[in-house]
């Protein structure tokens, strides 16, 4: 078993190292083909492999991006089979990290939740692949307060870590109405830059493809880069009116890293995206979104 890992974690590797270089050839040959289609002349760095890049092009789809990425390889049985979560917390949790935790299974279909205890995140990680774990989901504190949520999406990466703020659990929502277990309907609000479409992923294939008569919804709404999450199920009350009651918990998240392996390789794990001083030095820049 350990040798497989090995030896896929190297194909994986491979892959993605030639990622790289077949864009920048496909740079090239769309930048060939729009010269000779517009009649002007070929760039100088690119004369010498121009009836290379030129037969190569002649085999290219048109209107379709033929290119995979390592995103595509991640994901690459999402819709397909429907994943198995894990949720734990960190060492030594609060009582309230444990409930926020408890509640975390129940919002998250086909979700198991094991207790921390002394267990470093190399072995959490092992049991997760043992059991064919597809995402690893663990929630940290600071004074009894909830205030990260790690997503790692298991055997290869990626890694998104969120920070929290407002969590508000069942226990403190009044005329809260009782957990469905139905698979929910996803409502995404706002990602739509490049960033906001791969978080958007991320949080999207945590979850399985719904029934069209599953009546649980789940909201993703992003406002000045901080992610709102609300629970809801609906009933219809009459042929045009429907009543919509909140399930909880709710809470804000907001994305600071995004790193491209597992979250015990923090050390070797190439960081895709990370947030830095400079980025937030002016108030009107967004990266989940392009308004």
């Amino acid at each position: 078993m350990l040798r497989r890992q090995i030896r896929e974690r190297k194909e994986y590797l491979y892959r993605k190292s030639k990622e790289e270089q077949e864009r920048l050839i496909n740079e090239r040959k769309q930048k060939v083909k729009q010269c000779l289609a517009e009649n002007k002349p070929i760039p100088t760095e690119l004369r010498e492999e121009a009836l290379e890049l030129q037969k190569l092009g002649e085999y290219d789809t048109g209107g379709l991006n033929s290119l995979s990425n390592h995103q595509d390889d991640e994901y690459r049985w999402a819709g397909v089979e429907d994943p198995s979560l894990m949720v734990t917390t960190s060492h030594n949790p609060s009582v309230r990290l444990k409930e926020f935790a408890k509640e975390l299974r129940l919002v998250f279909p086909n979700c198991q939740r094991i207790n921390r205890g002394s267990y470093d995140l190399k072995q959490v990680i092992e049991t997760c692949l043992a059991h064919k774990i597809t995402d690893l989901l663990i929630v940290r504190e600071h004074r009894g307060i909830p205030d990260g949520f790690d997503v790692c999406h298991l055997p290869y990466g990626p890694t998104a870590y969120f920070s929290l703020s407002n969590v508000v659990t069942r226990h403190d929502l009044p005329n809260v109405s009782p957990m469905s277990e139905a698979y929910p309907h996803l409502i995404f609000h706002n990602f739509s830059s490049k960033l906001g479409l791969r978080v958007k992923s991320i949080l999207k294939y945590l979850f399985p493809v719904p029934k069209e008569s599953s009546r649980r919804t789940m909201t993703f709404a992003n406002t000045d880069d901080f992610i709102s999450f609300r629970h809801h199920v609906y009933r219809k009350v009459d042929h045009k009116n429907i009543e919509l009651s909140e399930v909880g918990p709710r809470f804000e998240m907001q994305i600071y890293r995004i790193r491209l392996g597992t979250i015990d390789q923090e050390r070797i794990a190439d960081v895709e995206w990370q947030s830095n001083s400079f980025l937030r030095t002016s108030r009107k820049r967004k990266i989940l979104s392009n308004e």
